[in-house]
Parts: C-alpha cells; sequence; structure tokens
C-alpha cells in the first residue's frame, strides 16, 4: 500500500510488448540497471500526441532492434492495466511524478530470424535476451510486475496457441 505522499500521483501511460516466436516462447530482455536476475517484456511510455500502437512500434525497434516489417500485431489487451511501484523506487524513477505505470499491452507475433533481433540499440536496456517458455516468465520478473505479467498472460493465452500460462 502506497503512502499518502505518493497515492495521489498518476500513472505514466505505457506500452507493453509480449512477442512470441514461433516455438510460442516469448521474448524476454535482462535490464540493465538491475544486478539481480530481472527479466522483463519490452515496454515504454507513450510520448505525447502519439498512439499507443505507434509507441508500441517504436519501443519494439527501439528496445530489440526489431522493425515492424518483422512482427504481426494479434491482439490489443482488452483494457489498460495498472502497477504501483515500490515506494523507495518513486523519487528515483521518472522524476518522481509518477505512482507507477498504466498499461496498454500488444501481443506480436516475430516472423524474423533471431539475427534480426539487435539489443544494442541506442537506447540499450537490457543486457542480455532470451526466449522463455510463458510459464517461465512469472518467476523471471521482479515481484512488483508479477501481477500484471499474469493478466496479460490469462487473456493473450487462446490468441499465443498455448495453454501454458501457469
Amino acid at each position: 500500500m502506497l503512502s499518502n505522499k505518493y497515492s495521489k500521483l498518476p500513472y505514466r501511460l505505457n506500452v507493453g510488448l509480449m512477442i512470441i516466436n514461433h516455438d510460442k516462447k516469448v521474448f524476454c530482455g535482462q535490464r540493465l540497471d538491475n544486478n539481480n536476475q530481472a527479466w522483463q517484456m519490452p515496454q515504454g511510455g507513450i510520448d505525447e500526441g502519439e498512439t499507443p500502437i505507434n509507441a508500441a512500434y517504436r519501443e519494439l525497434y527501439e528496445e530489440t532492434g526489431i522493425k515492424k516489417e518483422k512482427v504481426e500485431k494479434i491482439a490489443t489487451s482488452k483494457v489498460w492495466i495498472n502497477y504501483d511501484l515500490p515506494q523507495e523506487l518513486i523519487p528515483r524513477l521518472w522524476g518522481g511524478k509518477f505512482r507507477g505505470q498504466k498499461q496498454k499491452w500488444f501481443l506480436f507475433k516475430f516472423n524474423g530470424l533471431d539475427a534480426d533481433i539487435d539489443i544494442n540499440t541506442e537506447h540499450k536496456e537490457f543486457s542480455n535476451w532470451c526466449w522463455m517458455r510463458p510459464s517461465s516468465l512469472i518467476d523471471s520478473i521482479v515481484p512488483f510486475k508479477q501481477e500484471v505479467y499474469k493478466k496479460v498472460l490469462n487473456e493473450f493465452c487462446d490468441k499465443m496457441g498455448t495453454e501454458d500460462n501457469n
């Protein structure tokens, strides 16, 4: 539960990207700014005047080097999903202006080759990447994002063609 100091702050608008390959595995990147084994799916803020889908394609390229032509959009989350940051992170992120993020998620099918992925981008966020089974995803991310990931996996499970969302 957030203290009163932070509970009145707004959420930062954001997009999340679930990218699956032909084996129904999910793209995950290991965060550069975390000393733990913190993995996550690509995500990023929505710029002023930008639509969520345009932000998704921009973040796709900025974080993974994957070009729009190498993916097919399969689904968009029905609702926005919020999460709160741990209180100790709020002052350190986004100038302390946001309590967490409000995310619109997109499911993309990756139609390229692994060689089309390049995390050494201008806006580098990941030190490593891998294709991860959906069932391994929840245990591989930071605890404060686990509920979001469960919701995303549950919503996109039938569209991924797998029941492997536990």
